[in-house]
């Protein structure tokens, strides 16, 4: 019985096969010491049976003996309640199907249940949180950190890193739609009306439109200049054929200079008739289009023909592509101007951080809300996750792991058990001789 015990301690319910096929170098040595521990305790079991066997055969002929003996008796009595106690804890004693062993293989979902809500109960609390978090100065950590040079290169490397990740997985087509519709949304928000209007009116009371008019009527005249054959032939076919060509010539010398002395006055005199004729119309085109209904209804008619122009989505094409293509380049080029930036702005942030107590305050304070609302929306879910995750364990697995954690430190209870059981039994000797 004594070396089935021993066998049963040592090596009982081997794990099963590829039940820890990653075995870490701290596995090994956690599993080398609970073999140590298991010998250890067994040896103490086996060391106060022999002592028991040799007492009770020399007790009668030396009568003092058999304290020795009652003591070694009561210490394989504890050595036993204590082994049968540790190993019922992850296996059946023996094999036996005794009632209440096993423990922990047999009822592994109801611990999985039950860990999953002490620590819900127990760690993920609004309490636990906030003490933690409480005297950190996370915010002055993590500023001193962001303020070192490398440090600051090394999230603008990162940023960049996520950033091409980000743009390789966006599909085209779909920012380009988003782009569109999003100016698109924006732009039928605005009443082109009102806005058209106010823009007249702030060109007129600045002038400006007097000096683009100069530069219009200048250029038309230029345009008269430069084209002057083309418009003498335009006469030639517009005339009869009876009419001489001594007269359209002399017709169109006049008109052509007539034209361009027009022109040029109205452009080099700032005082001229012409102007304030213009000026009386664009002021009545900006009232009416900030008041006319009709006016106004043209300009919404306006704006929604060219939301509607191909040329809209050429143009949301073009710049998504030069926009990415810029990015993508200046991402991944650690000397770039983006990339500079970035860093200083990292660098910069962390010295504000760093050096600001009322910023300090903010962001630990901050974080340690976001904390407690992560903390009391997710607290079910982690402790479903406990259990979850223990519920998919495989027992015999769960077992082996759970035992190399603890069950070095278990094997101290056998041992203890050998110890104060032989001194009970002692001592309970002890008394009976006296009290005979």
């Amino acid at each position: 019985m004594l070396s089935n015990m021993t066998e049963t301690a040592t090596s009982a319910a081997p794990p099963a096969p590829g039940a820890l096929p990653n075995a870490t170098a701290d596995e090994e040595r956690r599993r080398t010491d609970l073999r140590r521990m298991k010998a250890t305790a067994t040896g103490f079991l086996g060391a106060a049976s022999v002592v028991f066997v040799i007492a009770r055969i020399v007790e009668e002929s030396t009568p003092w003996v058999s304290f020795v003996r009652a003591t070694a008796e009561a210490a394989m009595v504890g050595a036993l309640a204590d082994w049968f106690a540790v190993t019922a804890l992850f296996r059946r004693p023996l094999g036996l199907p005794i009632p209440h062993t096993a423990i922990i293989p047999t009822r592994k979902d109801d611990i999985g249940r039950g860990l999953g809500t002490f620590v819900q109960q127990n760690f993920l609390t609004r309490e636990v949180v906030e003490e933690r978090l409480a005297g950190v100065a996370l915010a002055s950590r993590l500023g001193a950190w962001l303020a070192d040079p490398e440090n600051a290169a090394r999230v603008a490397d990162q940023a960049g890193a996520v950033l091409r990740s980000t743009l390789d997985t966006l599909r085209d087509d779909d920012v380009q739609q988003t782009l569109e519709a999003a100016v698109s949304r924006r732009v039928r928000a605005i009443e082109a009306g009102p806005v058209l209007a106010r823009a007249i009116d702030l060109a007129v009371a600045d002038g400006r439109h007097q000096e683009l008019l100069s530069v219009l009527l200048r250029k038309v005249a230029e345009a008269i200049d430069e084209n002057e054959d083309v418009l003498r032939a335009q006469l030639e076919r517009e005339t009869p054929w009876w009419v001489p060509d001594r007269v359209d010539d002399r017709l169109f010398r006049r008109v052509h200079s007539g034209v361009q002395r027009i022109l040029n006055e109205v452009a080099d005199d700032p005082d001229h008739e012409m102007r304030a004729t213009v000026d009386a119309r664009v002021r009545k085109l900006a009232d009416d289009l900030s008041r006319s209904p009709a006016m106004r209804a043209r300009a919404e008619a306006l704006k929604e023909e060219l939301i509607d122009h191909p040329a809209l989505r050429d143009w949301s094409s073009t710049v998504w592509a030069d926009l990415k293509a810029r990015l993508l380049d200046r991402s991944a080029d650690p000397d770039s101007t983006l990339r500079r930036r970035l860093a200083e702005a990292v660098a910069s942030f962390g010295e504000r951080l760093r050096d600001d107590p009322v910023l300090q305050a903010r962001v630990d304070e901050w974080i340690a809300t976001t904390a407690v609302e992560v903390v009391e929306r997710s607290k079910g879910e982690v402790g479903e996750v406990i259990a979850s995750t223990v519920a998919r364990w495989d027992p015999t697995e769960a077992t082996d792991r759970i035992e190399l954690q603890v069950g070095r430190d278990l094997q101290f209870i056998r041992i203890n058990g050998t110890v104060v059981g032989g001194l009970a039994g002692l001592v309970i000797h002890s008394v009976g001789r006296l009290l005979a």
